[in-house]
C-alpha cells in the first residue's frame, strides 16, 4: 500500500523524502500516496525535506500538490527556521 507507515507514522513518502530519493516520491505519489501525510511528531514530508536540503525531493513533492503550510513545524517553519530564504520564495511564502 502507498500509504504504508512505519512504528512511528513515518510513511513510505516520509522515508524516501527524508533520505532524498525524488524518483520513489514521484512513483509513490503516482501510485496514490500522500504527500502531505503528518507523521507521529506532526512533520510532513516536505518538513522533512526541507530539514535535510533535498531540493530534488522538495520539488517532486510540491509537483506532486503537496502543501508548504502543513504540519507542525511546516515546510515554510523549517525554511524560515534555517534561513532558506530561496525556499521561502518557492512556497510563496516571503
Amino acid at each position: 500500500p502507498a500509504n504504508l507507515t512505519n512504528d512511528r507514522g513515518d510513511s513510505l513518502v516520509m522515508l524516501a523524502a527524508y533520505h532524498g530519493h525524488a524518483d520513489a516520491v514521484r512513483a509513490l505519489l503516482a501510485r496514490g500516496a500522500e504527500g502531505d501525510r503528518i507523521n507521529d511528531r506532526g512533520q510532513t514530508p516536505l518538513a522533512g525535506a526541507v530539514f535535510k536540503g533535498e531540493t530534488d525531493v522538495i520539488k517532486a513533492l510540491l509537483e506532486g500538490g503537496a502543501d508548504p503550510a502543513a504540519g507542525t513545524p511546516s515546510a515554510v517553519d523549517t525554511a524560515r527556521m534555517f534561513g532558506k530564504t530561496e525556499l521561502l520564495e518557492l512556497f510563496g511564502a516571503h
